[in-house]
């Protein structure tokens, strides 16, 4: 294991310190984005820069810059590439808040609950396909195929958990499959492009989109874990929406599975009340079973896996921020 995460293992991450390499890198993607992101007419510019406040991380692009520079130099498409899958993953997100009803992101109303669904959803479009625009742009089209691959199997992956909804029988493989669609696929092209426009053989590049997707996987069971056990306050955003809006996640398919018939039918009971408060309901059920420590080793086995498909890099200031970030996206709180 990488000293630095020995050395990081007693305390969350400070993410600013892991995006130390791409420092520069990401005030260029903000300027880009600032750039892009606007429109003559006062409504829909301040949805569009409204929208920008509620995704936070800048995760994806972080994973983009600091592939490339793990392998080779930062350059100019890498910086517009960096900012349309920050672009993506924003309509992702304004489309996901629509979906579950949200009404708080990163400590700020959401779009829907600010304006509305309909304006949100379109809001979503217009990210959309303006990221789509703008990579258009680049002299190749490897990065629209990319990427273009990439959102279809998230978009298949929001539609197979929407028909998954109640169906407290669904396996653990099933949701790891779902996850890796919804979640992991675009951290596994946002590592894709920046390891193939730094001019990485295809074996390394394959090994950095193996390592997007085991991030991002474990990146959505911590994220689900938090919908569950989080302080709302300090995650910033509405919790306890998977279980208002009955989907299965691993801490909730964990309990079932252990569940005796009895215990099931008990659980199933509290599931389908109706209670706003019912997570709470389940809390003692999941602790009971070790639900929510089950959750957190098989993200930590994701994270672990992800950061074996660095070996193929050279000793680098971005390969050990990727290294942190394997363990950041376990221990995160928001």
């Amino acid at each position: 294991m990488s000293s630095a995460v020995k050395q990081q293992d007693a305390a969350p991450l400070d993410l600013r310190a892991v995006y130390a390499p791409i420092e520069a890198d990401l005030a260029e993607v903000e300027r880009i984005l600032k750039a892009q992101l606007h429109s003559k007419y006062p409504l829909v510019d301040e949805m569009v820069r409204y929208g920008f406040q509620l995704s936070g991380k800048r995760l994806r692009p972080a994973l983009l810059l600091l592939s490339a520079k793990a392998v080779g130099e930062v350059t100019r498409d890498h910086l517009l590439l960096a900012a349309v899958v920050e672009m993506i993953h924003t309509a992702t997100l304004v489309h996901d808040d629509v979906l579950d009803e949200a009404d708080v992101r990163r400590h700020l109303a959401t779009a829907n609950t600010r304006w509305n669904n309909e304006a949100s959803v379109l809001l979503g479009d217009f990210l959309f396909t303006h990221a789509f625009y703008l990579a258009s742009t680049l002299d190749s089209t490897w990065a629209c195929q990319a990427i273009g691959r990439a959102t279809n199997i998230v978009c298949e992956g929001e539609l197979r958990q929407i028909a998954n909804r109640g169906n407290f029988a669904l396996s653990e493989l099933e949701y790891f499959d779902i996850v890796a669609a919804k979640t992991a696929e675009l951290c596994a092209c946002c590592c894709q492009l920046g390891a193939h426009y730094a001019g990485a053989d295809e074996e390394t590049a394959e090994r950095l989109a193996r390592y997007g997707r085991g991030l991002g996987t474990a990146f959505q069971i911590a994220d689900d874990l938090l919908d569950v056990v989080g302080d709302e306050g300090e995650a910033g955003k509405s919790l306890g929406t998977d279980l208002e809006k009955q989907k299965p996640t691993l801490p909730l398919i964990r309990t079932l599975e252990r569940a005796g018939t009895e215990q099931r039918e008990r659980i199933l009971a509290i599931l389908q009340n109706g209670a706003a408060d019912r997570y709470r309901q389940l809390m003692p059920w999941m602790r009971r079973f070790g639900a929510v420590g089950y959750a957190r080793g098989q993200a930590r086995s994701f994270a672990t896996s992800a950061r074996r498909e660095l070996v193929c890099l050279s000793k680098s200031p971005a390969l050990e921020s990727l290294i942190l970030l394997t363990k950041f996206v376990v221990l995160r709180s928001h």
